[in-house]
């Protein structure tokens, strides 16, 4: 069920350390990754506070929700948002 386009099969799920690597033998652009960051942090302070405790922390998700008082889902939705709006930053 969940695999049907319907419910987002279509859909290939991109972690954050695949947006962060180089992908056709381009070279990663750090400033383009600190501008998208800062952006980030602009307009959504506490997604991008999400990106920086797990990527950069390495902290899990459960801890990410503690460090940040929210719930795990809603860590989970933040976390989900933010590696999205980065790609699409990074990727236009």
């Amino acid at each position: 069920r969940k695999a049907s386009v319907k419910g987002g099969g279509a859909h290939n799920c991109i972690g954050l350390p695949e947006i962060a690597q180089p992908s056709d033998n381009k070279q990663l652009d750090l400033i383009a990754l600190d501008e998208a960051l800062t952006a980030l942090e602009q307009q959504h302070p506490e997604n991008a506070q999400v990106i920086k405790l797990r990527f950069f922390a390495g902290l899990s998700l459960e801890e990410t929700a503690a460090a940040l008082d929210i719930s795990r889902a809603t860590a989970q939705r933040k976390w989900a948002f933010a590696r999205a709006w980065l790609y699409g930053q990074l990727h236009d």
